[in-house]
């Protein structure tokens, strides 16, 4: 086995929403591994605190402003990676919002702006870089999925749409590109313990776990929420040659949530 297929070497990649969370964590790993890192923010001030953790831990990451939902602005970054490293090699669909909102409660411009940033983003971003990885032969897309692609859970009702059309998208990007050595894959992450989801887990004025705490536990064999470095390892493998001949295939790092049918009840 030749080890050395996991590594990145030389390869840039652009992480979309890469600031913080899920998305530092990859870029972190791929920066062990050997790649240049790119990524983006939709605001400045987050962007310059991204360039400063990566800078903490020895990184010299790229930092740009870019909404991810305007065409306009991912072509001229892509242009803009382009003219500085020469070639885009990973592109990894990070950036999501969700929001948690009863469906009947939901307007619509509520559920459009999910979808938009979480399923059109990915396809504006992929859109993008499609053209540049073709040309050298070579590309990696790898989009941040979700149980969600996979399951329903009230409140979530436009996440888990846009999630599933994320996959979907997946899954098309590989039947249209795989004969141009493009391998898109997915990441499907379980119940990731981020800033983001830490009200979920905070204790209770008596001292007990958080209801939404105790129910994702019992529903994990691992009993535990994962960790933004869980996503790494299989980050990686889809990001390296390692996965030359894995494409259409949605990894779900869930602690084997979409395995387990869950507790009987005592």
């Amino acid at each position: 086995m030749n080890t050395n297929a996991f590594r990145l070497d030389g390869k840039v990649a652009w992480i979309t929403g890469g600031s913080y969370g899920i998305g530092f964590a990859i870029a972190s790993a791929y920066a062990q591994m050997g790649a240049k890192i790119v990524f983006n923010d939709l605001n400045e001030d987050k962007m310059k605190m991204g360039v400063e953790s990566y800078k903490k831990i020895g990184i010299d990451a790229k930092g740009f402003v870019c909404d991810v939902t305007k065409e306009e602005q991912v072509v001229a970054l892509v242009d803009e990676v382009i003219k500085e490293y020469g070639h885009l090699d990973i592109l990894v669909n990070n950036a999501g919002i969700i929001k948690r909102i009863p469906m009947t409660e939901m307007k619509a411009e509520e559920y459009r702006q999910v979808i938009d940033v979480d399923l059109v983003a990915p396809f504006i971003c992929s859109k993008a870089v499609i053209p540049h990885m073709v040309k050298q032969g070579h590309g990696k897309i790898i989009n941040i999925c979700s149980m969600m692609s996979e399951l329903g859970r009230e409140t979530v009702s436009a996440y888990a749409a846009a999630k599933g059309g994320l996959k979907m998208l997946t899954r098309n990007i590989c039947s249209e590109y795989g004969e141009a050595n493009i391998q898109c894959n997915g990441i499907g992450p379980g119940y990731i313990a981020t800033p983001q989801t830490a009200p979920l887990r905070e204790k209770q004025p008596d001292g007990s776990m958080h209801p939404f705490d105790a129910f994702i536990r019992a529903k994990t064999p691992a009993n535990r929420w994962g960790t933004p470095e869980d996503l790494q390892g299989p980050a990686v493998f889809l990001a390296s040659d390692a996965s030359n001949f894995v494409n259409g295939h949605i990894l779900y790092v869930d602690g084997g949530i979409l395995a387990y049918i869950g507790k009987q009840p005592k």
